[in-house]
């Protein structure tokens, strides 16, 4: 189950049950009605702090519910990281940590509440199975330490130990990112950035720190700078889902469109023997479509004979990065012979001569098999897929 049907099955029973066995009047149970409703709304678009105030509503009325405390509870955590105030956000930080104790008290059984306890308290999760974040014991262990004092907004005190920590374990990246994170919430970009730089050398291939050294740049205003960021975070890491957010929340703000060049290749399947054989039919006489069949061809030659040449050490076939551009340049040959007239053999033949063929492929049509090639392809062409994303992908 997702985080948000989660959250909207913990308030939704919550509420309905309450309603069932306590009878309200009409007017506490609309008020009721009404708040549950206002903030599953604002849940369902990740504005937790929005929905403080209708969460403080539905407590109210049904206190001993550990659901709605613990939901309570997030909510205040999450708008403790979104307030500028330092006093505020610890105030907001301690009284979350009163309604999650509170959620426990009340026999509420959830390990997602067991986790949040854990990190606030700064001590490892009941179900751990070894270290978080370090082999340095000490390390770990004021690593833990320091991510709950930065839970409960008490930045100063957190950065402090984070610092500890990579000087007791400078490989400890997570550490840096969150010193970072401190001084984000007090305001000091300049420190936060330096701290990210620390995060970046620690993993360059990491997409974490990049998004989040965009946030001080956006927050300014400096949108071409937070731009270079969030397309490095995305490059890094372009298969992990929070890679992109950065650029999709920098894409909302600027108004700028998002997309990767339309190119429709046609689906097809290989069959008992290895043949292409496409879903559609397509005429060998039609000079815009039969160039496929080249892309057919040499996709066939790939599974049948070449894979196992190129790749001697794999023991299965996989779709990989050589064999779709293989395949793709196949296709432009022939299109080029043909005189095909599509756009999409010409937006390949371009891509290709700026030498972005592969990095168009693994950031727009890669499956599990081409995925593999991509830390390859990073380590030795890294301004390829910078620039390709640059050019075509987020406009400036």
């Amino acid at each position: 189950m997702s985080d948000k049907k989660y959250i909207f099955h913990i308030l939704f029973c919550a509420v309905l049950c309450f309603a069932a066995v306590f009878p309200l009047n009409a007017q506490t149970e609309d008020e009721l009605v009404q708040a549950t409703a206002k903030a599953m709304a604002l849940i369902e678009q990740q504005r937790f702090a929005e929905a403080v105030p209708h969460l403080e509503v539905v407590v109210k009325a049904i206190p001993d519910d550990g659901r709605i405390r613990f939901l309570y509870g997030w909510s205040l955590l999450t708008k403790s990281k979104q307030v500028n105030n330092t006093e505020e956000a610890k105030q907001l930080s301690a009284k979350a940590l009163e309604q999650l104790k509170e959620a426990k008290k009340l026999g509420l059984k959830d390990p997602a509440l067991d986790s949040l306890l854990a990190v606030i308290s700064g001590e490892p999760a009941a179900d751990s199975d070894g270290p978080a974040y370090s082999l340095n014991a000490e390390a770990e262990k004021t690593m833990h330490q320091a991510e709950g004092l930065f839970a409960q907004s008490k930045y100063e005190e957190a950065a402090k130990l984070f610092e500890k920590v990579l000087t007791l374990d400078p490989k400890v990246y997570q550490a840096a990112v969150s010193g970072g994170d401190c001084f984000v919430q007090k305001g000091d970009w300049a420190t936060a950035e330096k701290w990210y730089q620390r995060a970046i050398t620690i993993d360059p291939n990491r997409e974490t720190a990049y998004r989040y050294s965009a946030t001080p740049f956006m927050k300014q205003k400096k949108y071409d700078q937070a731009r270079e960021r969030y397309i490095e975070a995305y490059i890094v890491e372009p298969y992990n889902r929070m890679s992109s957010r950065g650029i999709d929340q920098w894409s909302e703000i600027t108004g700028k469109e998002l997309t990767h060049p339309a190119v429709n290749v046609p689906e097809f399947i290989f069959d008992a023997k290895g043949k292409a054989a496409p879903k559609s039919a397509i005429d060998p006489k039609d000079p815009d479509a039969s160039p496929w069949l080249a892309y057919f061809a040499a996709r066939e030659s790939w599974k049948n004979e070449k894979f196992a040449k190129v790749f001697p050490k794999e023991k299965e076939y996989r779709h990989s990065l050589a064999e779709e551009a293989d395949s793709l340049r196949a296709a432009v040959k022939a299109a080029q012979t043909g005189k095909s007239s599509s756009k999409h053999f010409e937006t390949l033949s371009q891509l290709d001569k700026e030498g972005l063929l592969e990095a168009y492929i693994l950031l727009a049509r890669a499956n599990e098999g081409i995925a593999e090639d991509h830390p390859e392809y990073l380590k030795n062409n890294r301004p390829k897929l910078r620039q390709y994303v640059a050019n075509y992908v987020i406009q400036k």
